[in-house]
């Protein structure tokens, strides 16, 4: 993770005002490397890309294993303090009852899960090659935007690395072949994960419940992202999301292969 450098004064976060607002900074060490959409998402040369997978995993992995130990001065929002009905219902337009429907079934689901601190914790909700950087000469990552961390649950953030998995497979036509190279990835990431921390058994078994939990937040995030621009949502790029809520549908191949 990348290092917070203190200000002058010696304090972390340092607060100022600008235009009549608020404004509060931090400084991070920049983190050593590059992101991979940088390097044409070619690895580093000689190295496997099993061992990127790996190492992705095993990151996460270590976030997650402090995450159990930390004993927080300052509360984060814990999930349903932003993912509720109350809000998402103001949130998404109402021409998207049927949106509205699956996601109100989704959220009664996810008030079942257990929220022990083996299962449920400080999590980076946003783990994804974007944030994160790997150093090409020794395949260190080193993570950072934090911006977005809650009190969850971590499959959420093992299910995000399920998902962006897609963008390695989606070149396979084979609906069952592509299947195989999601779950094959998804199996480095673990056995990486695993090597830091671990999860009950049972967790790792709602896998496909925590990439609808995945889905739901992208959606959320499109939509938020373009009310605060004023314009219009492009339900282009989130129809696919809500189609699988809707219907159903098992993202990216998740499931028995047809």
């Amino acid at each position: 993770m990348a290092d917070v450098i203190p200000s002058i004064q010696g304090r972390l976060v340092e607060y100022m005002e600008a235009d009549g607002k608020a404004v509060y900074v931090s400084l991070f060490a920049y983190a050593k490397g590059m992101l991979m959409v940088e390097n044409g998402y070619r690895y580093r040369e000689g190295a496997p890309l099993s061992e990127y997978f790996h190492n992705t995993g095993k990151a996460l992995g270590a976030i997650h294993r402090l995450s159990k130990a930390y004993a927080p001065v300052h509360r984060r929002p814990d999930y349903f303090d932003k993912y509720n009905m109350t809000s998402l219902d103001r949130l998404i337009p109402d021409e998207y009852g049927e949106l509205k429907t699956a996601v109100a079934k989704r959220l009664e689901a996810f008030r079942t899960l257990p929220k022990d601190k083996g299962c449920y914790g400080l999590v980076h909700f946003d783990y994804s090659d974007g944030n994160w950087h790997i150093d090409m000469d020794t395949g260190a990552i080193t993570v950072f935007d934090f911006d977005n961390c809650m009190n969850g649950w971590y499959m959420f953030d093992l299910a995000n690395l399920w998902i962006h998995n897609e963008g390695w497979t989606r070149r396979e036509a084979d609906p069952a072949r592509r299947f195989a190279l999601m779950r094959q990835c998804f199996d480095l990431q673990l056995r990486g994960y695993r090597t830091e921390t671990d999860l009950p058994e049972e967790m790792l078994e709602k896998l496909p419940l925590f990439i609808d939990m995945v889905l739901i937040e992208n959606i959320v995030d499109e939509l938020e992202c373009s009310a605060r621009e004023g314009e219009a949502p492009d339900w282009e790029d989130i129809e696919g999301a809500a189609e699988c809520l809707i219907h159903g549908i098992p993202y990216a191949g998740f499931g028995e292969a047809t």
